[in-house]
């Protein structure tokens, strides 16, 4: 099995062209001249207007043929950000989730491109793949950076073919009249096992994104799932004065101190302390503050889009004239039932701002900030700068707090298009939300075909050994946290175990998050054996031993999990595990 360029196909303006590839490498599609320069293990491309007027470039596909395979095609379909689903399909029995919901909204969140899929039976992967079938080893496809725009793959059944299109995605940026665009490089790797392809990937990116992947790994405790939003300084009060039950020094409040989204310097009635006065209250207890905020988007009620409406994303098309409603959360209210902007992180005081933002709340004393809903730059709207592609619009807003809160904050990115973010945070989350229960019934589906999105322990569980190869190659990952309380939770006994070893055998961040005074002596002695299981999967890590995933290829959720000289195997359905101790 191999893959062999075929043509070049762009997007302008909503318009296709196509060039075939020609030996030099230099192609004319309609307005724009691509440069794709072929070698053995990839390309390099570039593309160029040199059509006498600014052109609006959706995106610039090399097209492959999968020529030779044998059988059903199989894919990892990676995820766009932190809570995308990450996992394999075959083609031609899995769907693209686009096809089920047709929700742009929606789709935006998980997926480079928002629009609904139109080619019958295609499956898309963001930033990397594999593709492999019946009779030979995977090969892997994947984009070296993602900071300048987003890459996504499409495999796309044909007339007794099958083709994978690989798409720089710059999602309509304007490129001027003899403006010339470097487009990030794109490997090919392999025939070989998959683990060792995609180890060997996140390596390049790694070096060419200058990943911080020497982080500490946060261990401690977060506030978010058992107040949810309902959290109160009284809360962070009671727990504080058990927080020696737990190992690390990480205390972080979580959402629900903040008056409105946006306003994050001001905290709501149940914080008479406010959010300075937070700091004091948690190093009294020897501990290290930790802060959650959404800083790209901002409440309709807020002070932030009342005295600067001008900092505001437009709406889309003919919403251009409104600000943008990047997310929908109705337990925020806002004035507009749980709508809320986006910041435009093109706009110079937008820019000004975040650093500012960043500047105080370090200067506060929060040394770690988990940086939430991260993906509103990349929706579709109207743009300051229309020049910027999606990608460039969530690294700048990163930038922007990265210069801000100094080289020593620990920056956690979550719900972010992971592509983007590369040498920028410290941390990324790496799965959906986990929830005080294992799984979720079909029916409990909000928007057809994103079940998989829905908090859920399972789903965290999915994505935590799907992307385990990342750890301490382009950051530190977090898996999202351990739950161990026996009441108030509809997570069994064994899974909640299940999970709390799964977390420790990835080697990420170990973060517990229950009311403390519900943790029982077992759970304690639990959470300290996660702690301990993680630091000795997190050396290995150190040295480039991730963890393996045996049946990566064979299952959308695999089943087997290796690290540290232990197998689990996990019944996905119930959460029970088995587990085999072996050496090294």
């Amino acid at each position: 099995m191999e893959l062999v360029p075929r043509r070049v196909v762009v997007d302008v303006g909503g318009e296709e062209h196509t060039a075939t590839v020609g030996a030099s490498g230099d192609v004319v599609a309609g307005p724009l001249d691509v440069r794709v320069d072929l070698g053995t293990g990839g390309w390099t491309w570039s593309l160029a207007n040199g059509s006498g007027t600014a052109l609006p470039v959706r995106s610039v596909a090399l097209v492959l043929e999968v020529a030779g395979h044998r059988g059903p095609l199989r894919m990892f379909r990676h995820g766009y950000q932190s809570w995308s689903p990450t996992g394999t399909a075959v083609l031609g029995r899995a769907v693209d989730p686009s096809t089920l919901a047709d929700l742009p909204f929606l789709q935006g969140v998980h997926a480079a491109d928002d629009r609904t899929v139109t080619w019958p039976g295609e499956l898309r992967s963001e930033w990397v793949t594999l593709v492999a079938d019946d009779l030979h080893a995977p090969l892997l496809a994947g984009f070296t950076g993602g900071d300048r725009h987003d890459g996504t793959f499409r495999l796309r059944p044909g007339d007794g073919t099958v083709e994978l299109w690989v798409e720089a995605f710059l999602g309509g940026a304007v490129v001027p009249a003899g403006g010339h665009r470097p487009l990030h490089p794109v490997v090919l790797d392999g025939p070989d096992d998959p683990m060792r392809l995609l180890a060997g990937w996140a390596d390049r990116v790694a070096a060419a994104g200058g990943a911080r992947r020497a982080a500490p790994r946060p261990v401690g405790w977060c506030s978010w799932y058992h107040y949810f939003g309902d959290l109160s300084e009284d809360d962070v009060r009671s727990n504080l004065a058990l927080a020696d039950r737990v190992p690390g020094d990480l205390f972080q409040v979580d959402d629900g101190f903040q008056v409105e989204i946006g306003d994050w310097l001001v905290g709501n009635e149940r914080f008479p302390s406010g959010v300075d006065g937070l700091v004091p209250l948690i190093r009294a207890a020897g501990r290290q503050p930790g802060l959650w905020l959404a800083p790209f988007l901002v409440s309709p009620a807020s002070e932030v889009a009342a005295a600067h409406p001008e900092w505001l994303a437009g709406g889309p098309g003919s919403a251009a004239d409104q600000p943008l409603l990047a997310w929908w959360n109705p337990a925020w209210g806002g004035g507009r039932d749980g709508f809320m902007y986006a910041l435009d992180t093109t706009h110079p005081e937008v820019v000004a701002h975040l650093e500012s933002l960043g500047s105080t709340l370090a200067g506060l004393g929060y040394g770690y900030l988990k940086l939430d809903f991260t993906f509103a730059p990349a929706c579709s709207g109207r743009w300051s700068d229309r020049t910027r592609t999606p990608a460039e619009r969530v690294r700048a807003g990163f930038d922007a707090l990265r210069r801000g809160a100094g080289e020593g904050t620990v920056l956690v990115g979550c719900g972010v298009p992971l592509a983007n973010v590369v040498g920028v945070v410290d941390t990324v989350r790496i799965g959906p939300d986990v929830a005080p229960c294992w799984s979720l019934d079909p029916a409990d589906e909000i928007v057809r075909g994103y079940l998989g999105v829905q908090p859920a322990t399972l789903h965290a569980y999915g994505n935590t050994v799907t992307r385990s190869f990342m750890h301490r190659r382009l950051w530190v990952n977090d898996p999202d946290c351990v739950m161990l309380r026996s009441e108030r939770t509809a997570l069994a006994p064994e899974a909640a175990a299940t999970w709390a070893a799964v977390v420790g055998m990835s080697g990420g961040a170990a973060v517990v998050s229950d009311d403390l005074s519900l943790l029982d002596d077992d759970a304690v002695r639990l959470m300290a054996e996660v702690v301990e299981e993680g630091e000795r999967s997190d050396e290995a890590a150190r040295s480039g031993r991730t963890p393996q995933v045996d049946d990566l290829l064979d299952a959308a959720i695999p089943t087997t999990f290796r690290a540290a000289g232990v197998t689990r195997r996990i019944d996905t359905g119930t959460g029970a595990t088995t587990v085999v101790v072996h050496g090294e």
